[in-house]
């Protein structure tokens, strides 16, 4: 018996080792099994990859395994951030790192930091956002990786478009997309993944430079390439992006297929992309004069957006007013007060200047002229507001730019954008004189029962500050447009400032084919102001002449000749008078440097305004000024 059992004691201790051994390989092949699944899942089924990580991080607690700990944070960052759960995607990304720091090769890590560099933009923590790109660049010049490569080149891209440097961005996202073709070797899920965002990326610059167009054909590739490889987790808001783009070209057929398609999309949690499929599928009904559907979808919408400050009620209820507009006056402005106390909410002062622009055209059909003409007034100011936020907000961002870009080329470029800016909160004012005096003369006419004339020129006026806040957004126009923004403006002052104590003339050569050449967009008005300000406004009888010649085929020569009192007078009035002076010298010196910028980005070195006193060859008396303006034909299609 003892001879039996002994061998039996001793041939059980090897069967306990092999039974434990055997669950740690179950555990390990298990944990295996896991990681290949919950990889290939990130982002085709979000659901069925989060259920494998929940099984992974279960068998971790008891049985930890760095690597596969490793894989766990880094898959969960990555799907938290397609869920939105940017601080979640955060917390798991600094988990990750902290492990990479201890056991990552130079890939690993390269490829974390472009990962994290992801979720960092998200965050807006744009600083962190770039660090963690550099040290990738610098990991990847010392061990190359074609992949890695064209991550790193797509999130440069959109690290330029966060600060709307689209020159940076699209070159960005072209090169990516040049090199992610390049690529011989089969691509994975997450290339391809890539190559939407590079195609998202690029319908955003499109989109952001008026190109719906091509907008359109980009989000397309991307809603093509996630419905072929079953990739649903953004597909909403995919859908959304086509639609925008057919609805800004006014397809409104192919927009509201593809907004139904972004309100199907249910693998795509976010419910701000389905409130803004509901609300833009509204404005195509209601484009296509089909009115009840359209407040149906617009009322599906409205609820959908939890944040009461959203803009996008603003836009619902603007719409509705719109629809109602043409019967029920009393309930279309119930709607467009509504959309204006959201707009305000939102402090959205663009949003703010066009709903009040859109009130005073109902009480001027109404024929409520007095209304009209106060919100009128509360329209000027609104557009002046928007526009010096928007100098301050992108001069903010120009900075930045400046201390980012080192070439000289660039900084001027970057100049004359500032200049830009500049001049569109000085476009907006006009000038207080111009925009009071007018509108005083409307009040006028009101007062006066003549309704008829006070509807013309408030409309003339209206129609004058429209063209002055859409053309501030442009950098470039034809000449036509911009002597037509000149003749209503001098006609304005014509007709309303001066009561024709003010006369004007101009003239364009034969040779101008003004309705196809492109000119910087407001570049003649600061000048004739400035000759109206300075030189006419002390007399009684003011006359101003505008020629336009050819110069050559790349300039135009501008002259603006007055009969005013001239410089040196105007200088002695300045000084009696400290209220004499106004903005627009500013201006003009803006525009001057602005000129000089672009004339030397075309390798010319010449003098761009030069102003002549015009005096009798006998007595010296003056006879006005005239003032010489070299103007760069630009391309009317850049943007």
């Amino acid at each position: 018996m003892e001879s039996f059992q002994t061998p039996s004691r001793v041939s059980n201790e090897p069967d306990r080792f092999s039974r434990a051994s055997s669950i740690v390989d179950e555990r390990m092949q298990r944990l295996f099994s896991l990681d290949k699944m919950a990889r290939q899942l990130v982002f085709t089924d979000i659901s069925a990859a989060l259920k494998y990580l929940a099984e992974q991080q279960e068998i971790l607690v008891d049985y930890d395994q760095p690597d596969f700990r490793l894989s766990y944070h880094l898959n969960t960052a990555l799907i938290e951030n397609q869920l939105y759960n940017y601080n979640l995607s955060d917390i798991h990304f600094r988990m990750a790192l902290e492990i990479l720091g201890e056991r990552g090769d130079v890939n690993q890590l390269a490829e974390a930091y472009i990962d994290y560099a992801g979720t960092l933009l998200n965050l807006e923590q744009t600083d962190r956002s770039r660090f963690y790109l550099s040290q990738a660049a610098k990991y990847l010049e010392t061990y190359p990786d074609d992949r890695l490569k064209v991550r790193l080149i797509c999130r440069e891209g959109f690290f330029h478009l966060k600060f709307s440097n689209y020159a940076k961005a699209l070159q960005a996202f072209l090169e990516a997309e040049r090199q992610i073709n390049a690529i011989t070797q089969p691509l994975e899920y997450k290339d391809y993944y890539f190559y939407t965002l590079i195609q998202s990326g690029l319908g955003t610059i499109y989109a952001a430079n008026n190109d719906p167009e091509k907008s359109v054909l980009a989000y397309l590739e991307v809603v093509k390439l996630c419905e072929k490889k079953g990739m649903k987790s953004r597909l909403s808001w995919h859908y959304l992006n086509v639609g925008n783009g057919f609805m800004a070209v006014q397809d409104y057929d192919n927009a509201s297929f593809y907004f139904k398609s972004a309100i199907k999309a249910v693998d795509d949690v976010n419910q701000q992309a389905r409130a803004l499929a509901y609300a833009n599928l509204g404005y195509c009904y209601l484009s296509k004069g089909q009115h009840k559907e359209a407040l149906e979808l617009l009322a599906t919408a409205y609820p959908l957006f939890k944040e009461k400050r959203d803009k996008n009620l603003a836009n619902i209820e603007w719409w509705r007013a719109r629809i109602f507009e043409g019967e029920k006056a009393k309930k279309a402005l119930k709607h467009y007060l509504k959309a204006l106390d959201f707009a305000k909410k939102a402090q959205d002062y663009k949003m703010i200047s066009g709903i009040l622009k859109d009130i005073a055209a109902l009480y001027s059909k109404e024929q409520d002229y007095k209304n009209a003409y106060d919100y009128q007034r509360l329209y000027v100011q609104a557009v002046e507001k928007y526009l010096f936020e928007e100098k301050d907000s992108e001069m903010r961002e120009l900075q930045i730019k400046y201390e980012a870009e080192r070439k000289e080329k660039e900084v001027e470029m970057f100049k004359l954008q500032a200049s830009g800016l500049q001049l569109r909160a000085l476009r907006a004012q006009m000038n207080p004189h111009f925009v009071f005096n007018a509108l005083n003369s409307v009040q006028n006419f009101i007062t006066s029962n003549d309704g008829t004339l006070a509807a013309k020129y408030l409309a003339q006026f209206a129609h004058l500050m429209r063209q002055s806040l859409e053309y501030s957004e442009l950098e470039i126009i034809s000449l036509e447009k911009e002597i037509d923004f000149l003749r209503d403006y001098l006609e304005i002052n014509e007709k309303l400032r001066f009561e024709n104590k003010l006369r004007y003339e101009i003239n364009v050569d034969e040779e101008i084919e003004e309705d196809i050449l492109g000119v910087p967009t407001m570049i003649i008005q600061p000048y004739v102001e400035n000759s109206i300000e300075h030189g006419i406004r002390p007399k009684k009888n003011g006359l101003i002449k505008v020629n336009f010649t050819l110069r050559d085929e790349n300039t135009i020569l501008c002259t603006i000749e007055d009969n005013g009192v001239g410089r040196k007078q105007a200088r002695l009035l300045q000084q009696d008078n400290p209220n004499y002076k106004n903005h627009r010298s500013l201006g003009t010196k803006i525009t001057q440097e602005r000129l000089e910028i672009l004339l030397k980005s075309k390798d010319r070195d010449e003098k761009v305004v030069d102003i002549i006193d015009l005096e009798d060859e006998v007595t010296g008396e003056s006879l006005g000024t005239r003032v010489e303006i070299l103007i760069p034909i630009m391309d009317i299609h850049i943007k």
